[in-house]
């Protein structure tokens, strides 16, 4: 689990942080570099296809490995594929050709991070999810380090062609573990190779429907609060890195602190917010993780004034990465409560991929923004959608179908967003 966590982190900076590096060194514009951001949908869409992983089989690879071990080598594959490809493009010359190969791997890891979580849920019983989950967190967590700051350490002493060689090559630590993983072949999607009939429109309406009846009409506001809780996250993270570029702090200042040191103020953070929740409640620490995001993206409207000061830099990082997994702490426990026996992975996945989709949504206009009204404008913008938020928290807190109830301390913090 640890080493499949890995392969299932390694390519999202490829896709997010270490890919706006790039293309914004390369004089890419930040209209252009926000755009790329919607080549991330396929992270938030991908419980469309989803169901696909657990009703067809990998020809051929199928016999030879098991249907989850198949599908793994498959998407691994992919993302080598896109990642050699992606390296091989000059984004000055040709930058659809690097969208498109950027989106292979998007589109591959989206599909790989499926398949991981079915092989999760049937390799461990349930008391045992705990244990794997932090594993998975862990090597997610490597994986990000080596995708982040290890890039940019290999891209600053060699190129950019080496730096993303480097992260196809280490794809074969999730290939490794793939092939060494038990076959827990137990969804029943086809019975000896032949597929059976499946229902998409069942497999979606269902648990939907669930919802509706537990929840009632306070599902609108849920819903809404889910979709804005980590809006300003997802949306400003798309600008972070080019407002370093353009402020003058070079690809290792960007390593060391935004990549390397922030990593590790994350996990903090996604420690406290645990505490948090147990100690004091939903209620609360969502309240405390909205300010707490809001304030720290006023401090980066702040940095777009500092220059290329190190210590701005640190102070900025650390607010951000911190705020970042405490907040996502408390949504992944709210969501997590929000779910029901019998439907809950098909929940979970419907309600965080509704919680990613708007900010991958919006990030994609964020360079017009930034290019219309300026970097310091932009952040203010994100700080404010506070607003908003607080009054959602406070409007769910009073209907008891709200799910804001005292819950069991959160899984760990899903590390796209802080990425």
């Amino acid at each position: 689990m640890l080493a499949l966590g890995f392969s299932a982190g390694l390519p999202l900076l490829m896709v997010f942080g270490t890919l706006s590096v790039r293309l914004r060194e390369a004089g890419v514009p930040v209209t252009t570099i926000g755009l790329f951001s919607w080549l991330a949908l396929a992270y938030s869409l991908k419980f469309i296809w989803s169901p696909v992983i657990d009703a067809f089989d990998v020809p051929v690879l199928a016999r030879l490995l098991g249907r989850r071990r198949a599908w793994m080598v498959t998407c691994q594959a992919v993302i080598v594929l896109g990642l050699l490809g992606a390296g091989l493009t000059d984004p000055t010359s040709s930058i659809a050709i690097t969208a498109a190969f950027t989106f292979v791997v998007a589109f591959g890891s989206a599909t790989q991070d499926v398949v991981i979580d079915g092989w999760r849920i049937d390799a461990a019983p349930l008391e045992m999810q705990g244990i794997m989950a932090a594993a998975y967190q862990l090597g997610y967590r490597l994986a990000l380090l080596c995708a982040g700051a290890g890039a940019l350490y290999i891209a600053e002493f060699v190129n950019w062609q080496v730096a993303y060689f480097s992260m196809a090559a280490l794809v074969g630590v999730g290939f490794v573990a793939a092939l060494l993983s038990p076959v827990v072949d137990r969804a029943p999607g086809s019975l000896a190779g032949k597929p059976v009939r499946f229902s998409f429109t069942a497999a979606v309406k269902e648990p939907v429907a669930d919802l509706y009846r537990r929840t009632g009409k306070t599902l609108i506001p849920i819903l809404a609060l889910v979709a804005l809780y980590r809006l300003p996250d997802f949306v400003a993270g798309v600008m972070a890195n080019p407002l370093y570029v353009d402020l003058g702090f070079s690809k290792l200042d960007i390593a060391n602190v935004a990549k390397l040191y922030g990593i590790w103020i994350g996990i903090v953070g996604a420690f406290v917010g645990g505490i948090f929740v147990s100690k004091l409640g939903l209620y609360r620490t969502l309240l405390l993780g909205a300010a707490m995001s809001a304030v720290s993206h006023l401090l980066f409207a702040w940095l777009t004034f500092q220059g290329a000061r190190i210590g701005a830099l640190v102070l900025v990082i650390s607010a951000d990465n911190f705020a970042g997994s405490f907040s996502g702490t408390a949504l992944i426990a709210y969501m997590s409560g929000l779910t029901a026996a019998g439907f809950s992975a098909t929940q979970y996945a419907l309600l965080s991929s509704l919680y990613a989709l708007p900010g991958k949504l919006v990030g994609g206009i964020s360079g017009f923004i930034v290019a219309a009204y300026g970097y310091a404008a932009f952040f203010a913008m994100t700080a404010g959608i506070a607003v908003p938020v607080l009054a959602l928290i406070y409007l769910v807190r009073r209907s008891p179908a709200g799910g804001l109830q005292p819950l069991a301390p959160a899984e760990p913090e899903d590390a796209e967003a802080s990425a």
